[in-house]
């Protein structure tokens, strides 16, 4: 299933633009990066520090909670970009739940789900904050980034190529398999 990408210099959050679109009636999954965000968003109403260097993207794409539920498609996400860096990293990656990437201890990844219902369907709105090039310091715990992990610059471009990759497939096959059947596959 084929992605539109939408890229941005500067936005406030991707999820915001990914709610706009959605009330213009785009209905096909649709990703959106920008190289800043001025206003990333956490779960809880929690700020996410978006360091320029690194890469902010929200994906959403139409979602049948009746098939595979917000909870599962929590599990889902994670397990989809824990696949895409593991490829690039060689070393442990953990999940901690329900919406972070953390190597050794550190988060270099925050994974935000919306739901929004626009002209009777519901969209899932995946947001993703991914510590490409720079760690943010943060009072609340440790980040670290790719850059500090692999001891070199990080290209966001390959990153992201490899996201849409994977989520193109993974959304013709969340019409096909079961959640059990991708969990499977993608841990």
């Amino acid at each position: 299933m084929k992605i539109k990408i939408k890229k941005f210099q500067k936005v406030k959050s991707t999820n915001d633009i990914a709610i706009k679109l959605i009330k213009k009636n785009i209905s096909a999954p649709t990703l959106i990066t920008s190289e800043s965000q001025t206003n990333g968003r956490g779960r809880i109403g929690k700020k996410w520090i978006s360091k320029k260097g690194n890469l902010f993207i929200s994906l959403f794409f139409r979602f049948d909670p009746t098939k595979i539920n917000f909870k599962q498609f929590a599990i889902l996400n994670a397990l989809v970009i824990k696949k895409v860096i593991s490829k690039r990293i060689s070393k442990k990656i953990k999940i901690k739940w329900p919406n972070d990437l953390l190597f050794n201890q550190q988060k270099f990844c925050g994974i935000l789900q919306e739901i929004i219902k626009f002209n009777n369907y519901e969209y899932l709105i995946v947001g993703i904050g991914l510590n490409t090039n720079t760690a943010p310091q943060n009072k609340g715990f440790d980040s670290t980034c790719l850059k500090n992990i692999l001891n070199k610059k990080v290209s966001n471009k390959i990153i992201l190529d490899s996201i849409v990759k994977i989520y193109e497939k993974f959304l013709k096959e969340k019409n096909e398999l079961s959640f059990l059947d991708l969990k499977r596959k993608y841990k």
